[in-house]
C-alpha cells in the first residue's frame, strides 16, 4: 500500500502528464482546423469581419439603425457575432471529437474526455485571440473604445463557449446510436441560431408574445447580458445570466454521464456497423 506522500506524488505526476498531453492535443486540433495555427486564427477573424460587414450593410440599406442600442454600432455587431460564431464553432468541434466508438479511442493514452477537452479549448483559444486582435484593431483605427464594464463581459463570453460545448457534448453522446439524425439536428440548431441567438436585434424590444421563441436559447441570454456590460445605457430586462449558468451545469452533468455510460456499454461493433 502506498504511503500518503507517495500517493500524492503519483497523483501530481498523473495530473501533469494529462495537462502536457492536453496541451499537445490542443495544438494538434488548432493546426488541424486549417493546416496551421496562423491560418486558423485568420479564418476565425475573417468569419467575424465578414458577418459584421454583412449585417452592417443590411442595417444601413434597410434603415434599421434605430432598432439597435444607442452607441457604437460596430461594437454592437461585433459582440453578437463573436459569441454566435464561438458558440456554433464549439458545438461543431465537440461533435467532431472522438466518440467512445471512434477507432482513435482504442489507442492509449487518448480518451474521449481528452479529445472533447482539446477540441473545446482549441475553439476557445482561437476566439480569444480573434477577440483581442479585433478589439486592438478597433482601438488602433478608431481611437478610444468605450466599454461600460470590461469585467462584466467575461462571464457571458465564457458562458457562450461553455453552452456550445455542452450542447455539442449532448449531440456527441447520442451520435453512436443515430449519427445521421444527430448531425442533422445539430445543423438545424446551428442554422436556427442565426435568428434565435438575437445577435442582430435588441432583446428588450421583443414583444412578450414572441419572447418564448428566443428565451429557451442560452446564447440569446449570453449575447443580451454581454450587451448590458458593453453599453452604459442598456439594461437587460428579458434575459438573465443565471439561465445559461444552470444550463451549462446541468447539461455538463448529463452529457458527461452519458459519455461515460457509452464508453462502458457501446461495443466496437456498434461503431463499425454505423
Amino acid at each position: 500500500m502506498q504511503s500518503p506522500p507517495q500517493s500524492q506524488r503519483s497523483l501530481l505526476v498523473e495530473a501533469m502528464n494529462f495537462v502536457a498531453l492536453l496541451y499537445h492535443t490542443v495544438v494538434r486540433e488548432v493546426r488541424e482546423e486549417s493546416g496551421n495555427a496562423t491560418l486558423g486564427l485568420l479564418t476565425a477573424i475573417g468569419r467575424v469581419l465578414i458577418l459584421v460587414a454583412l449585417f452592417y450593410a443590411m442595417f444601413e440599406l434597410l434603415g434599421l439603425r434605430g432598432a439597435m442600442i444607442r452607441g457604437d454600432v460596430i461594437l454592437f455587431l461585433v459582440g453578437g457575432v463573436l459569441l454566435f460564431l464561438m458558440h456554433n464553432q464549439a458545438i461543431g468541434a465537440v461533435i467532431k471529437a472522438g466518440s467512445a466508438t471512434s477507432p482513435i479511442m482504442q489507442h492509449a493514452p487518448v480518451t474521449p474526455t481528452l479529445m472533447i477537452l482539446s477540441s473545446a479549448l482549441a475553439t476557445l483559444y482561437l476566439h480569444i485571440l480573434a477577440t483581442v486582435i479585433i478589439l486592438a484593431a478597433l482601438i488602433l483605427f478608431r481611437g478610444d473604445l468605450e466599454i461600460h464594464s470590461p469585467r462584466g463581459i467575461l462571464l457571458p463570453f465564457f458562458l457562450a463557449w461553455a453552452s456550445g460545448v455542452v450542447i455539442g457534448l449532448l449531440f456527441l453522446a447520442m451520435k453512436p446510436f443515430a449519427p445521421k439524425l444527430m448531425q442533422m439536428l445539430s445543423t438545424i440548431y446551428r442554422r436556427a441560431n442565426m435568428i434565435t441567438s438575437g445577435k442582430f436585434f435588441v432583446a428588450n424590444m421583443l414583444p412578450n408574445a414572441i419572447l418564448p421563441f428566443f428565451d429557451w436559447n442560452p446564447l440569446f441570454h449570453t449575447i443580451d447580458q454581454m450587451r448590458g456590460a458593453l453599453f452604459v445605457n442598456y439594461f437587460p430586462h428579458k434575459t438573465s445570466i443565471e439561465y445559461p449558468v444552470y444550463f451549462v451545469l446541468v447539461g455538463l452533468l448529463v452529457g458527461m454521464m452519458a459519455e461515460f455510460w457509452l464508453r462502458r456499454t457501446v461495443s466496437r461493433s456498434t461503431g463499425a456497423a454505423r
